[in-house]
């Protein structure tokens, strides 16, 4: 007997561990990473499978959904046939054994949630709107071979799945990425190249800057001589000599029809695109073009270097709010979003103080200064809320930068903090919703090191924000139950006089933007550095090099 036991203790000492335990060391490569994940046993083969869809799902998400399996039949060679959409959900429920992918709408879940379910032979995946059924998409195919992003044909590729239940949703509504177009212009094409890499990382704000004193990049029919002239400036400054000039005309802007192009394409990636026109500051593209806008009536003229100009819109003169109403009608045909940004940051007030226009507006409005604000700063205070006022009446609100808490802000305006974390901790104690975007970790401007000579980075703006910074964001940190009810979410900015190409405003933007989206996706428990910088190398960089993206790949 003891010889017996001998034997069969050997045995099993050398038998192959269970698949179970061998699972346990599976890990995905998921960015940003899902809220609940469970690994289970073994693998499902996506090559070949079919597509099954519940037809209570909207037309929208079944055509991302088949797109999916056109995708996987291109580079497998294995044909993914997409089946008739009927009454799948039922058709489960009576335990009808369905194979392949299963797509089910769930009413029960919010409208960015998403599960799946995966085993050997189904993969199920749930959720109940259009944004949901695309962050699944995305999940799925961060889960198979990253070959999945590219076009090539790799017949030997069964782009398996492996055995996983997860369960996700975002940590913030809002998850913004925004691009300067302004000091620098890019094309449309790269504008669509830069909402790509977002929806794979599930960003859905795209905040963009049109508008500012080196230029102005937005058509308005009404107003032809903003982009005839306040469109191009004559040269700019060289690194960062302040007083030199390259003497090499500059410029560009958007029509109405490509913006409206951009915000299908975005719409189409469950991106919303929040469009900015900065005033009553950074004006001078407006004011190059209509000089009577200003206090002065100039001459003015688009600006060659970076900076802050002294020469700001006019709010003594009607004609001023004449013209942005104007501007923001036809803006609002183009930009369905529920937000518009007005800027409202680093407007000085030197030419208001001497204007006779605007002090006889701050008479007749009864403004007085005070110990904590000027007569000046309350009468931005004043600009803002009839701007807000406007943009309400047609259904709009405003998001505007920290400075305008400085006076009096109307209730309904969001503020965006990015002077570090005070404007949206002041914010969000009056009872303001704050979207957080210090540039202590989410200005992407900033270099990528500390010693960025030694590192022969290109010449950025200043100030240092390596990856790591950007990964340790809390954006809640400081705040009480009440504030952070008012935290919409968090966004980085990009802001580009030193980015002139698009090689160089990827290598800014990547890696960062991996590290920024587990800061707006993940609750800080599920966060993790070391699983995130082995995800990177894994998954993330092979799909960069996949879709030709530039980046920084030393962290």
């Amino acid at each position: 007997m003891n010889r017996l036991i001998c034997t069969l203790t050997l045995a099993m000492m050398l038998a192959p561990l269970p698949l179970a335990a061998k699972d346990k060391t599976v890990e995905i490569n998921v960015i940003p990473y899902p809220q609940s994940v469970e690994i289970g046993k073994g693998q499902f083969k996506a090559a070949g499978a079919t597509f099954n869809c519940d037809q209570a799902i909207d037309q929208k998400s079944q055509r991302q959904i088949k797109s999916l399996a056109d995708h996987i039949t291109l580079v497998s060679g294995r044909t993914c046939s997409f089946a008739s959409p009927f009454g799948l959900k039922a058709s489960m429920e009576r335990n009808s054994r369905i194979k392949g992918f299963v797509f089910l709408k769930d009413a029960s879940m919010g409208p960015e949630e998403y599960s799946i379910e995966v085993t050997k032979k189904s993969c199920i995946v749930k959720a109940s709107a259009y944004n949901g059924f695309l962050y699944s998409l995305e999940t799925l195919k961060q889960l198979m071979d990253p070959s999945i992003f590219g076009n090539d044909i790799d017949g030997s590729q069964r782009f398996r799945i492996p055995c996983v239940t997860i369960k996700d949703k975002p940590r913030f509504s809002y998850r913004g990425m925004h691009l300067d177009c302004a000091r620098h212009f890019f094309s449309v094409e790269e504008v669509k190249k830069y909402l790509d890499v977002m929806a794979i990382f599930k960003l859905n704000r795209f905040h963009w800057h049109l508008t500012d004193d080196q230029g102005w990049r937005v058509e308005i029919k009404k107003y032809p001589r903003l982009t005839e002239t306040g469109a191009f400036r004559n040269g700019t400054m060289v690194g960062k000599q302040w007083d030199s000039n390259d003497g090499v005309r500059y410029g560009g802007y958007y029509t109405q029809e490509q913006m409206k192009e951009i915000v299908a394409y975005a719409a189409a990636k469950g991106i919303t695109v929040i469009p900015e026109i900065d005033l009553p500051g950074h004006m001078l593209g407006a004011l190059a073009s209509y000089p009577e806008l200003g206090c002065t009536g100039g001459p003015y003229e688009v600006w060659t270097r970076w900076g802050v100009s002294d020469q700001v819109l006019c709010p003594g003169k009607e004609a001023m709010f004449t013209f942005l109403e104007d501007m923001f009608t036809e803006l609002m045909d183009i930009f369905p979003s529920e937000y518009l940004h007005i800027g409202g940051d680093e407007c000085p007030k030197k030419e208001w103080e001497k204007c006779p226009d605007c002090q006889a507006r701050i008479k007749e409005l009864g403004i007085k200064g005070d110990d904590k604000h000027s007569a000046e700063q309350y009468l931005q205070s004043y600009v803002t809320a009839r701007v807000q006022k406007f943009l309400n009446e047609h259904g709009r609100k405003i998001i505007g930068w920290d400075e305008i808490l400085e006076g009096d802000l109307a209730e309904g305006a969001t503020v965006m903090s990015w002077r570090g974390v005070k404007g949206g901790i002041e914010a969000s104690a009056k009872g303001f919703d704050v979207i957080m975007t210090p540039n202590t970790y989410c200005y992407f401007d900033y270099y990528q090191c500390e010693e960025p000579s030694i590192a022969k980075e290109p010449l950025a703006i200043g100030g240092s924000l390596p990856l790591e910074k950007v990964y340790s964001y809390e954006p809640l940190e400081g705040l009480d139950a009440n504030q952070q009810k008012h935290i919409l979410g968090v966004q980085a900015n990009l802001w580009t006089e030193y980015i002139a190409t698009n090689d160089y405003l990827e290598y800014m933007l990547l890696p960062r933007l991996t590290a920024l989206s587990e800061v707006q996706w993940c609750k800080p428990s599920d966060k993790d550095y070391v699983r995130f910088t082995k995800a990177m190398e894994a998954e993330a960089f092979r799909i960069f090099d996949i879709l030709g993206y530039n980046y920084r790949k030393n962290f």
